[in-house]
């Protein structure tokens, strides 16, 4: 007999929402499976004041569906010229409640991102003092290292030295994807968590890379070996409170994924909730999917549960080929799509 779970309506603590047309067209997919999302600031330019999260977080409110309940969680991204004043006073009023550090060139749009962490020293002092979250996109970009290690080192060069020299700063390590960062995340205090996205717990490299290549799954960190995987999903079922949901879905029309150079970022808004099931029920752990996706966030957040509840059913459906984006024929291409998904919302 088929299945159902009933959940309180979740959050998504790591999203891409772009802007304009692209904006207009991927927003209803995650309005439709969350309450709220934090959004983030790599657009082109990016959201690096509290000016320009009051009016970004303005666009997004005006591309809502009608009457859609929705509430954007807006970031401000790093950079060495991070004004601390503004950025105490974006938190303070409400406005912001995470800043975002991406290295320099780590993924998209990162290209203003911090080249080097000590320079941002007295922006992370301030964060520490006003208890304000730093979200952090955990690569190291120098190109001696491997792209498949790129997440382990900057753990160890990076993170490490991090918290030892701002012990009291609360951090997310963003779509965590390796078993060095599993296992970094499992023995640290409460103080540190992560969000883990459905490629990484549902895939390997292996998905990307054979039988040809598959541009819609390279997303960046890059998927990782088998071994990382079951990494990742270990750490799931521990059902540890450090551990929640952030799909990291990031569209990109389907003209910039398959090109000579294609763009990172896997678009899994429009089956987000359904993956983390099938992915949490291959694993064996289905009883801590509410808390993953609906209460580890929001408490490391400090928000209040959502009101209402949604429902997934235990019923195969494909998702769409393309979603139309404005007047471009080419669209964007979900995550799994022409592929079977065995959870359904509804």
């Amino acid at each position: 007999m088929p299945r159902t779970i009933e959940l309180p309506k979740p959050d998504d603590f790591h999203l891409h929402l772009r802007d304009g047309p692209m904006l207009e067209a991927v927003l209803p997919y995650t309005v439709e499976r969350f309450a709220r999302a934090l959004v983030m600031p790599n657009l082109v330019p990016p959201v690096v004041t509290t000016a320009d999260a009051i009016a970004y977080r303005a666009r997004i409110l005006e591309a809502l569906p009608p009457g859609a309940p929705f509430e954007p969680l807006m970031t401000l991204y790093l950079t060495d010229t991070t004004d601390l004043d503004d950025l105490a006073d974006g938190h303070s009023r409400g406005v912001v409640i995470a800043a975002k550090l991406y290295p320099a060139h780590a993924t998209t749009n990162a290209a203003h991102g911090v080249g080097d962490i000590r320079r941002v020293a007295a922006v992370l002092e301030r964060m520490q003092r006003l208890d304000m979250v730093l979200c952090i996109h955990g690569e190291v970009t120098r190109s001696e290292v491997d792209i498949f290690d790129r997440e382990a080192v900057f753990v160890d060069e990076v993170l490490i030295p991090l918290r030892r020299d701002f012990p009291e700063l609360r951090i997310v390590l963003e779509h965590i994807t390796s078993a060095h960062a599993a296992a970094f995340v499992e023995a640290a205090d409460a103080r540190l968590a992560a969000t883990v996205t459905p490629q990484h717990l549902l895939l390997d490299r292996n998905a990307m890379l054979v039988g040809g290549i598959r541009p819609h799954l390279y997303c960046l960190p890059v998927l990782k070996a088998r071994a990382d995987r079951e990494a990742l999903r270990r750490l799931v079922a521990t059902g540890t409170p450090k551990v929640f949901l952030g799909t990291d879905s990031a569209p990109h029309p389907r003209h910039a994924k398959e090109s000579a150079c294609g763009c990172a970022g896997v678009f899994s808004a429009p089956l987000a909730l359904e993956a983390y099931a099938q992915a949490f029920d291959e694993i064996g752990c289905l009883g801590h999917l509410t808390d993953f996706a609906a209460n580890h966030g929001r408490r490391f957040y400090r928000l209040p549960p959502n009101e209402g509840t949604l429902t997934l059913h235990e019923e195969a459906w494909e998702p769409p080929e393309l979603i139309p984006v404005g007047g471009d024929s080419e669209g964007v291409r979900p995550f799994f799509a022409g592929e079977r998904v065995r959870w359904r919302l509804g």
